[in-house]
């Protein structure tokens, strides 16, 4: 995953993020600790679509600063996988070394598309004067929790620097992180001059496991960033920016847990675009006008074992001088296993995107997926699904969808569609 907002909340969504926050997908999504041995993540598969224009595989979504529901309706492939290993033990200290590649493609064929380095640190586990703490350099994953219905990590401090986590500090455990973001300059091709850059230097700080009532614990996380290169370069005038996140993580709800969480962020401290992964640098040129509000809740349940749900209900406003926008979502998938090895999937979800000057734009989607699964639960993997899929949007959705659509724009004028198809995901 990818969190005065509250008074500006839609009525209906206001009463749903009440009514969850009693009730985090999954466990412990405060570090991503690589342990020993082969691991990965895999979703691939092909579909099509009924629409008669075009035989690839549509996929529904309102593009922007949106993210969509992805059960039936991911229409790329990607994987990555690698090794973790412990090269050397130190008395009680252990150090292990972790090297990871991935492939992405926007289609379902993986093609001849290159592999990429996305892991490659080493850290010290266990160290006395740390009281048990971590130390680390390299490139790595790093605080990460997503709503995996969303695919959103609606916080990201993935990236290359240093870091110390998990040192005891009070009721809670503190990280700080040191992470170079864009070190890419642009060079004149003749001279070699630099031209300009987009780096920034990011600091980020958690504190977290802040026990607050039974089952329930409080992460906050602070981002800092500092644009790097001179104002008057190619690219412009730099910014700096900064993000402020609050999540209460409550386990032991119906089998499984609760995240709530709030959000903001300023200049490159908004985050990434699309979705909006904060705590990672965003464009250096955002100035201090570029704001992101979020408040959000993903609920997972496992109420039996042959039954379980994720619900989310999020909103999120950006805004600048240009104008604002305000995304709104709410959506659930429930599992309902027949065997311990299948089980049928359904996902609905519903956005609403509203934009200064310009009409409202919504969009449903929902998906029925009969599923193969390595068991019952909700978080079972691997899962291989086949899968139906149909969207329905309004007017002034057409184009966001045409536009965001992997295939293209298919779906021409009209204002639903149909696409259907098979799809494998597992991590291990």
């Amino acid at each position: 995953m990818n969190r005065t907002a509250l008074k500006s909340l839609p009525a209906a969504l206001t009463l749903a993020l009440v009514a969850f926050a009693s009730g985090a997908a999954m466990a412990d999504p405060m570090y991503p600790s690589d342990s020993e041995g082969f691991h990965g993540y895999l979703r691939a598969g092909a579909g099509s679509n009924t629409s008669g224009d075009g035989g690839s595989q549509g996929c529904f979504g309102l593009g922007g600063n949106t993210m969509k529901y992805r059960l039936g309706n991911e229409c790329d492939a990607y994987a990555e996988f690698g090794y973790t290993k412990s090269v050397a033990k130190s008395g009680n200290v252990n150090y292990l070394a972790t090297v990871w590649v991935n492939a992405y493609a926007p289609n379902s064929d993986f093609g001849d598309n290159k592999l990429g380095i996305v892991k490659a640190y080493v850290e010290a586990q266990g160290l006395d004067f740390l009281n048990g703490g971590t130390a680390w350099i390299g490139k790595r994953f790093y605080y990460r929790p997503d709503i995996h219905m969303l695919d959103l990590q609606y916080i990201n401090m993935n990236g290359t620097g240093a870091g110390l986590d998990r040192i005891p500090m009070g009721p809670g455990k503190f990280s700080y992180a040191f992470f170079k973001d864009n070190d890419i300059n642009t060079r004149d091709p003749v001279t070699g001059a630099i031209l300009g850059t987009r780096s920034a230097a990011r600091q980020n700080f958690i504190w977290g496991d802040i026990p607050v009532n039974a089952n329930g614990t409080l992460d906050l996380a602070a981002t800092y960033i500092i644009a790097e290169g001179k104002d008057n370069d190619i690219f412009g005038p730099k910014h700096n920016g900064w993000q402020v996140s609050a999540f209460h993580r409550q386990g032991k709800v119906y089998g499984g847990g609760n995240t709530f969480g709030v959000q903001y962020g300023v200049g490159p401290g908004i985050g990434q675009d699309g979705g909006g992964q904060l705590g990672a640098s965003g464009d250096t040129r955002y100035g201090s006008d570029r704001k992101r509000t979020r408040v959000f809740n993903d609920m997972a349940i496992q109420p039996m074992e042959n039954f379980g749900m994720e619900f989310v209900a999020l909103w999120q406003k950006d805004e600048s001088n240009a104008g604002s926008s305000t995304w709104t979502s709410i959506g659930a998938r429930p599992v309902y296993a027949f065997t311990n090895n299948f089980k049928l999937v359904g996902e609905l979800g519903t956005d609403r995107v509203t934009q200064s000057g310009g009409p409202a734009k919504r969009l449903t989607k929902l998906t029925i997926a009969p599923t193969i699964s390595a068991g019952p639960g909700l978080w079972s993997r691997p899962e291989l699904r086949a899968f139906v899929t149909y969207g329905k949007w309004n007017d002034a959705a057409t184009a966001s969808v045409n536009a965001s659509n992997n295939g293209g724009p298919i779906y021409n004028n009209n204002t639903s569609g149909t696409s259907y198809g098979f799809q494998v995901e597992t991590w291990f």
